[in-house]
């Protein structure tokens, strides 16, 4: 039987540095997870990122958790077993806990997978700092739990509580995450469950990165507009935003400041076809003749980024 789509999502792995608080370096007790225990950062607009860098440095309390997804990436910062390094133990549901002893005979930190869902927005001085897409994140979040089923046999149903569902008289998470987006603890078993029994299928486009997104529109677009502008071509400016922003979408980047992005859209064929041979081509076939094999070769790379975004095979 065709199953989960082990290649839908790429897993990060960056670990933090080893230390009794954070990451004892410590193989769980039943070497592979028993069990998946799903969280939420309880920190709106915290990314996984933001979350590693935190925990790298965090020195005055007992807390991890091995994996950390927003919108962007599935980041594991503390090993879980999916990689080639076996899985470690985190500080992610306290031993006073009996909830999970009682349920699956173990303490959590010494058999679970600790999974963080980032979610919501961060501001600064009324200033919208990052605002983490949920519908992009729980996509990510269900996937990876598929896969942790898929890879060690467990049952979606059975095998991942919530961390409120451990600790009910202090937590809330992963529940609070979920409904502020209106959707419920049933609600993401039953999507992983789905996720776990999808067919494989090869995605149509992938997401352009964004900064390759922003080194396009800064490089080449920007002054293209502008020149349009001092010509008084009013055709021409219309034509150079409208590429701007297809980059944009197709990188997940607002079109404004301040503005949640729109849904990743596949950049158009045409797009990819005008910015490779009206730039990147003439700037590849120059950094050859100079003999800049790197530059040739980062010219080469975002012309296979686009075509990438636009479903086109890469050259």
């Amino acid at each position: 039987m065709i199953r989960l789509d082990k290649n839908k999502y790429p897993i990060e792995r960056r670990y933090i540095n080893k230390r009794p608080n954070v990451r004892p370096g410590t193989r769980l007790k039943t070497g592979s997870p028993a069990f998946f225990v799903v969280h939420d950062t309880g920190n709106p607009g915290a990314d996984a990122e933001a979350h590693y860098k935190y925990f790298n440095s965090q020195t005055d309390r007992d807390a991890s958790a091995q994996v950390f997804i927003d919108d962007e990436r599935i980041l594991e910062i503390i090993p879980t077993g999916t990689g080639s390094d076996p899985a470690e133990r985190a500080w992610h549901v306290r031993y006073n806990v009996t909830t999970d002893n009682d349920r699956f005979g173990y303490d959590s930190n010494d058999t679970a997978l600790g999974v963080e869902l980032c979610y919501g927005s961060s501001y600064k001085d009324g200033k919208l700092i990052r605002k983490i897409d949920f519908n992009e994140a729980y996509k990510r979040f269900v996937w990876y739990l598929a896969y942790c089923c898929d890879k060690w046999d467990k049952n979606p149903s059975t095998h991942i509580p919530s961390h409120k569902q451990l600790d009910p008289g202090r937590k809330s998470d992963c529940e609070q995450a979920l409904a502020s987006a209106g959707k419920t603890f049933k609600d993401l078993i039953t999507d992983v469950a789905a996720e776990l029994a999808s067919p494989i299928r090869p995605p149509d486009f992938v997401k352009l990165p964004a900064v390759v997104a922003q080194h396009l529109i800064d490089t080449y677009i920007s002054p293209a507009w502008y020149e349009s502008q001092r010509a008084g071509d009013e055709v021409g400016k219309m034509h150079f935003h409208n590429l701007a922003n297809n980059l944009r979408m197709a990188a997940g980047i607002p079109l404004l400041p301040g503005k949640a992005a729109l849904p990743i859209q596949k950049l158009p064929k045409s797009n990819v076809q005008e910015l490779i041979f009206r730039w990147l081509s003439p700037g590849w076939f120059k950094a050859k003749a100079d003999g800049n094999i790197a530059l040739a070769n980062q010219f080469n790379a975002n012309a296979n980024h686009l075509r990438r975004a636009a479903g086109i095979p890469i050259e």
